[in-house]
């Protein structure tokens, strides 16, 4: 029975370090998450990095749209096939 809980508190110490690892892991992330949204927002009060970005996220979505437009005319030529072939 000695042995038991000997072991079982061994275990929980063992358990807590290593929680405490994890918790201190995630803590510095949510920090370095933090500052880099602050000094993102930093960046976007200069005219020209909003510009940049904007510029940067319409070509994304416009990369976007035409990925989806390919995508879809290739259904409807496989379609069409489909249709001919029968």
């Amino acid at each position: 029975m000695k042995e038991f809980l000997k072991n079982a508190f061994r275990d929980m110490k063992e358990s807590a370090k290593a929680q405490h690892q994890v918790d201190k892991a995630q803590f510095e992330a949510v920090k370095a998450e933090s500052k880099a949204q602050w000094e993102e927002a930093k960046a976007m009060g200069n005219p020209e990095t909003y510009k940049a970005a904007m510029q940067a996220k319409r070509e994304e979505q416009l990369a976007e749209a035409n990925r989806r437009r390919e995508e879809a005319e290739q259904r409807i030529l496989l379609a069409k096939e489909e249709k001919h072939a029968k």
